[in-house]
């Protein structure tokens, strides 16, 4: 298994447990899925771009990304519906962690001018959302081979009822805040 899966059901079931006071071991809030997306606006006139966006979120995570398709049509932004407009990849499991882990000790770290991720981009219901400007913090990816830098939205999807919950389970889980 995962080091942070055991780091999870060794340290934090029992810190989460002790601090909000659950009563019974399904309250206690987990990690469901990990969301990474890329919007390639450019997809629209260059579909080359598109596929190679598709080709760097699947060295990243290690799985095949979906194609994203625009569900209504836009004429400002010559946007048909149902034509391709991004990728994105749920990661579960042993795949989640493995990322998870990666993204904490070597993507977040090479990030130029890191100083944490901020504390305030939770959705009220214990669903963090983290933005990355250029998908080159990943080691997998090779500069040379890149054609465009492109950013990123990875989501962190957790059981947890509230936003307070859900930062208590990333703290423990290694994610590394800004301190305010």
């Amino acid at each position: 298994m995962n080091r942070l899966y055991e780091q999870y059901k060794t340290e934090a079931v029992p810190a989460l447990r002790e601090k909000f006071g659950y009563k019974n071991v399904m309250q206690i809030p987990k990690l469901d899925k990990v969301v990474i997306s890329m919007g390639v606006g450019e997809a629209k006139d260059n579909s080359k771009a598109l596929d190679a966006a598709c080709a760097d979120l699947g060295v990243i995570t290690g799985q095949k990304p979906m194609i994203t398709r625009a569900k209504k049509s836009i004429a400002n932004f010559h946007l048909r519906a149902g034509s391709p407009i991004g990728c994105k990849v749920t990661l579960r499991g042993e795949r989640m962690y493995e990322f998870i882990d990666k993204l904490f000790n070597a993507a977040l770290p090479r990030v130029r001018d890191f100083r944490g991720v901020p504390t305030n981009a939770f959705d009220g219901r214990g669903n963090y959302s983290l933005g990355l400007k250029e998908q080159l913090v990943f080691p997998e990816i090779e500069y040379d081979k890149i054609d465009k830098v492109r950013g990123m939205n990875i989501a962190f999807v957790t059981t947890a009822n509230t936003d307070e919950e859900a930062k208590a389970l990333l703290t423990l889980l290694g994610m590394p805040y800004a301190q305010d």
